[in-house]
């Protein structure tokens, strides 16, 4: 499922963006939804916890100011020193240490297969292989023409009051099939894509090192990446990343160009300066739609019933990127309240 099948899958505890955001909020709202709708159905999860952690002192100003973030919203959170960090975790090299006891791992695949499984017991259908080509406004309703892979009845109409456009990596593409070329949501809800690539560390280093929680390093000024972290999977393997490569393509999920994996491993060694070239194994890649342009500042998420451009009924979920897996369920939430 796209962005959805190919990222960190991390239950995020909803820390670093603005206070008033739209993800702030639908992160942290998502979170206690998810952990509840977990333990209801039986999916598989841990609540493992996250360090953010600092390397000198300019990042530790940056981990005072995010635990006071943290304060206003709710969230709880600490700061361990460089002594305590090294009791818990010997191989993680940290100044200091933001701890976020709320982050987990979730396997999002069986999240995935869940929500499938209320779809259809709902009496919902889910069509898979199949695209929306074209929409538009007619007799007070949508009009939705979308393929069926049958080809003798290649393209079927599809007539809806309502219209949530979920479509992800192709969110902008599918909003723009209702406006003309010079409507100015063309360029507010145009996406930008960021490849990221994930590298897994081998059984035997993951033995070696034996870290037991997620370690992120200082994020970036606008927040483009939360850098290359270290993640757990619900077996206790070791993978970090993503790295970020700006791509015009959506749909190229090839590991061709990116950094150099000493570059990673660079990165890595800032803070488990035990792992080398050798220990990595490329794993997979993923896309974040995104509506930060390269170099641009920090962008909400997207999520707007349309009535005031003259479209009641259809909502547009643009730009919904990291923490989109952990604010699903707050945002289907909102999406509910907004139409009803």
């Amino acid at each position: 499922m796209e962005t959805s099948s190919r990222n960190s899958e991390v239950i995020h505890a909803g820390i670093y963006y603005p206070k008033d955001s739209l993800r702030t909020r639908v992160c942290i709202e998502g979170k206690h939804r998810l952990y509840e709708y977990c333990q209801q159905q039986g999916i598989s999860h841990q609540r493992v916890g996250k360090w953010v952690v600092a390397q000198d002192t300019e990042q530790l100003e940056y981990l005072h100011a995010l635990r006071n973030h943290c304060a206003e919203l709710g969230v709880p959170a600490e700061i361990i020193s460089s002594a305590a960090a090294l009791k818990e975790e010997p191989f993680v090299r940290a100044d200091a240490a933001l701890v976020s006891p709320t982050t987990g791992i979730i396997d999002s695949h069986e999240l995935m297969s869940a929500m499938l499984r209320d779809l259809t017991e709902s009496s919902g259908t889910f069509a898979p292989n199949t695209s929306v080509v074209a929409m538009q406004r007619d007799r007070g309703s949508y009009k939705v023409l979308v393929t069926t892979g049958d080809p003798e009845t290649p393209f079927m109409a599809i007539r809806a009051p309502v219209v949530i456009n979920a479509a992800g990596l192709w969110a902008d593409r599918v909003a723009n099939m209702l406006v003309p070329d010079s409507h100015p949501w063309r360029e507010q809800y145009r996406l930008h894509f960021a490849k990221g690539r994930y590298y897994v560390l081998d059984a035997g280093a993951s033995a070696r090192l034996r870290v037991r929680r997620l370690v992120y390093p200082v994020p970036d000024k606008n927040i483009v990446s939360l850098g290359t972290h270290l993640t757990l999977d619900l077996a206790g393997s070791i993978r970090f990343g993503p790295d970020v490569e700006w791509t015009a393509s959506n749909t190229n999920y090839e590991p061709e160009g990116g950094a150099p994996v000493e570059e990673v491993v660079r990165a890595i060694n800032t803070y488990l300066p035990a792992v080398r070239s050798e220990d990595l194994g490329l794993g997979y890649t993923g896309i974040r739609p995104k509506l930060q342009r390269p170099g641009g500042a920090f962008c909400d998420f997207i999520i707007r019933e349309e009535s005031s451009a003259g479209m009641p009924g259809f909502v547009n979920l643009v730009g919904v990127e990291s923490p989109g897996l952990t604010s699903s369920l707050a945002i289907a939430s909102m999406v509910d309240r907004i139409l009803h």
